[in-house]
């Protein structure tokens, strides 16, 4: 594991060479491509280093990131047809459309110029790209248009991308509370104070309606935020590009999220700092981060970020190091208003008839004419629906619609700093999406600091929608420095998980940071492991995030035991579970089983046992969340009455009437003999590509990536999140990495399937098996090394 595939750097046989003359540089530059496809990129000046970074960008991912922009710019319907009009026409409506000199100004002063420099060589590409078909990738060809050129406003006015997002829970809140109460929705989502409390009650605010949330409000958001979904239909202009009613996407949300830590030099082996990552998103082809590494005069950065924008937000610069999670700041808000009956342009507020602000715009739509639209807002922000049969009309506000707030650009501020005082100071500039960011150093510091713009709301906790007259307002935003930061604690390590980390006492509900967090599984794990009174390597921290130890499943196990069984196959089944250590290898035939028992049996069963009847079906959706581990857990921990009168019983009843179907589910999938199951014979990882649904089987070959039998899960720290209908991993840690810090060479990374968006490159899904693996490559920062390692060495040329 670990550096079993980190093959040693020495020569290449040969190094391929490529020479390219571009409008725009101001001098010569140069990209070495290493074997793992790796681009390192060298410029005379920081502004051109920016300039290549977009061309390289475009050079190896320019069918994603031309996708990317359209997609939040609203321009799908141009080149994919009418059944994209819908989905441009929300996205555009979630464009920053605010002061664009205070929107630059809130990254940086230089902001607007590294965005210019990038743009300009991401175009600089689709020139040639135009004028020489052979540049062209795939995917333009099979669907028949032409890369977009970009404007540098373009990547900050772009806000739809993001993650932190809660305006969905907040619409499956009220209906629960419309179809039970909110108590029961604590069994959709477990609601938290600080690290230690886990009591918060939220209330249904004052003249809200919890069942007057239309699904049209839900699928709008989710068409506004969510990605570009192509069939043969919606690109024959026969069915519009909306979610269907109902729809639930096949994702685990509270096992989403990442993993970070920082460890001192006093508890490492090396004596210097340790820094690792591996943020979770959802997998697919090509992947979703890119390394790439950028060198000026005074300048060397390296690590992953966004394919689309300039610079990294994940990696170091030589001096410091740093890693990112998701802090789940809650920032924005559903509002429903009434509307004037007669003219449903206009909307009570503070007892009179304000009215909506109306853009028009046009938007371009293949082989029709241009379609105009109205693009309306109230004070809050973009409309989502206006419902005409009951006069009212629903917007979201969002604190990432507010300037310095495009999703990841902050990243250019502090990818620059130099020690932790600057790295502070730059995070608490920082606005979205809500992050924890864990910090290293060559000093041998090590420090942890959430970042966000958090709303500050005096008479509510943001949980559910408000009405939108004036009772329910934003007062500003609270200071950056009142969230909690940690500097070189006595345990020497920091990190996060996603979990509630605000720290016991923290005057949470006072300022309302927020109160959905995700599963403390994988930071429980974690901890476990880095409090051990040891000290931890490199290899130490590969393994941990490799770490497919189930904190769930050592739990709910736990409760079998003592139990019995008259039935053969129930009885086999508790003795393999009883007797399972709770680590979900690729290999365990009791994992298998506990997998498919809690996620498809016992959840819905509790559900279905504690969840009043006309709640059920939205606590459980169709099996693929099935209320909340963490609310399912506690049930079975502490049974109450919710499961009758003798508490205790019933749940040793569900317990052993659960494990029977699913013993019967495996044997019918994996054969009758229950020690011979394999956890990866079902779990697997699988890189799908966007055109899948709509290219032949040799194309999707070419395209997709897989299957790769895995283990772990969802709430493991070797997150590995699935979907029950085929156990198909859907997210995870797609792209890790290991940093010794101030010792650079010997850092590790991988970025699975492979580095390139090209899917006739050797580096389209070349790291795929390590990922699979547990293996690691690599990740180079010095020249020699880099050279050593060269596959293929690029000359850009000024043309001018």
């Amino acid at each position: 594991m670990g550096t079993a595939a980190a093959a040693q750097t020495g020569g290449t046989a040969s190094v391929a060479e490529k020479t390219y003359r571009v409008a725009g540089l101001t001098s010569p530059a140069e990209i070495i491509v290493d074997r793992w496809g790796v681009p390192h990129l060298y410029a005379d000046n920081t502004y051109d280093v920016f300039f290549v970074q977009g061309f390289n960008a475009a050079r190896d991912r320019l069918w994603q990131i031309d996708l990317w922009r359209k997609r939040g710019m609203g321009e799908l319907a141009r080149d994919f047809g009418p059944a994209y009009v819908e989905q441009d026409r929300i996205a555009r409506q979630f464009l920053y459309r605010g002061d664009m000199y205070r929107e630059w100004l809130a990254y940086g002063s230089d902001a607007k110029r590294i965005a210019q420099r990038y743009t300009d060589g991401v175009n600089a590409f689709v020139t040639l790209a135009r004028q020489n078909a052979d540049l062209l990738p795939l995917e333009f060809k099979l669907l028949g248009y032409q890369p977009s050129y970009w404007l540098p406003e373009d990547i900050v006015r772009i806000r739809s991308h993001g993650l932190t997002r809660n305006l969905d829970s907040e619409i499956e809140r009220a209906a629960v509370a419309c179809a039970a109460d909110l108590e029961t929705d604590l069994m959709r989502r477990t609601l938290e104070v600080d690290s230690e409390t886990a009591e918060w009650q939220t209330k249904v605010p004052e003249g809200l309606d919890p069942c007057a949330i239309p699904p049209q409000v839900a699928q709008a958001y989710k068409l506004g935020t969510g990605g570009v979904t192509f069939t043969k239909e919606k690109l024959a202009g026969a069915q519009r590009a909306e979610l269907e009613p109902g729809r639930v996407p096949e994702i685990e949300p509270t096992a989403l999220g990442s993993n970070n830590w920082a460890i001192a030099p006093a508890k490492t082996t090396t004596g210097r700092a340790i820094l690792a990552n591996d943020p979770h998103r959802a997998h697919g082809a090509p992947s979703l981060r890119y390394i790439t590494h950028l060198n000026a005069p005074g300048f060397s950065v390296i690590g992953a970020g966004e394919p689309s924008l300039p610079g990294i937000s994940i990696g170091h610069n030589g001096r410091i190091a740093f890693g990112l999670t998701i802090f789940s700041i809650d920032q924005e808000d559903l509002y429903v208003y009434d509307l004037n009956p007669a003219d449903r342009s206009q909307y009570s507020y503070q007892g009179r008839w304000e009215p909506m602000t109306t853009a028009s715009d046009e938007i371009p739509v293949k082989g029709q004419p241009d379609r105009k639209v109205d693009l309306r807002y109230t004070r809050h922000g973009p409309v989502l629906h206006v419902d005409e049969a009951t006069n009212k009309a629903y917007a979201v506000r969002a604190a990432w619609l507010e300037p310095g707030m495009a999703p990841y650009f902050g990243s250019i501020d502090y990818m620059r700093a130099e020690n932790w005082d600057e790295f502070l100071a730059a995070m608490n500039r920082w606005g979205s999406p809500s992050e924890n960011q864990v910090y290293a150093d060559t000093d041998g510091n090590i420090g942890w600091k959430p970042g966000g713009l958090t709303p500050v709301r005096p008479n509510w906790d943001g949980l559910l929608p408000v009405p939108g007259d004036g009772r329910y307002e934003w007062a500003g935003y609270r200071d950056m420095d009142e969230l909690p930061v940690e500097y070189n604690p006595q345990r020497n390590w920091v990190g996060s998980a996603n979990q509630n980390n605000l720290p016991a006492g923290y005057p949470n509900a006072e300022k309302k940071i927020g109160f959905e967090w995700t599963d403390p599984s994988r930071f429980d794990r974690i901890s476990e492991v880095l409090d051990a009174d040891r000290k931890f390597g490199l290899e130490d921290s590969m393994a941990l995030q490799a770490d497919n130890t189930s904190i769930q499943g050592r739990r709910v196990t736990a409760l079998l035991k003592g139990l019995q069984s008259s039935d053969g196959d129930v009885e086999e089944a508790l003795r393999m579970l009883t007797s399972w250590n709770g680590v979900l290898t690729a290999d365990t035939a009791a994992g298998a089983l506990y997998e498919v028992w809690f996620m498809k049996h016992l959840r819905p069963a509790v559900v279905r046992a504690t969840v009043p009847k006309d709640a059920v079906e939205l606590v459980d959706k169709g099996g693929v969340r099935s209320g909340e581990p963490a609310a399912i857990i506690a049930v079975l921990e502490q049974p109450d009455q919710r499961l009758g009168d003798t508490p205790a019983e019933a749940r040793d009843a569900l317990l052993l009437e659960t494990l029977k179907p699913a013993v019967s589910e495996l044997k019918a999938k994996l054969g009758p003999n229950m020690q011979a199951w394999r956890w990866a014979s079902l779990h697997h990882g699988y890189f799908e590509h966007p055109l899948a649904a709509v290219v032949g089987a040799e194309e999707k070959g070419r395209l997709d990536v897989g299957p790769f039998p895995k283990g772990g899960s969802g709430f493991t720290p070797n997150a590995t999140t699935y979907r029950t209908s085929d156990f198909r991993i859907t997210a995870g840690g797609s792209f890790k990495m290991v940093l010794d810090v101030g010792n650079w060479d010997a850092s590790r990374a991988v970025n699975t399937p492979g580095q390139s968006g090209d899917p006739n490159s050797p580096h389209y899904r070349d790291l795929a098996p390590l990922w699979q693996q547990e293996q690691y490559f690599p990740l180079l920062y010095s020249r020699k090394e880099i050279e050593g390692a060269a596959a293929e060495r690029i000359r850009l040329m000024p043309s001018n």
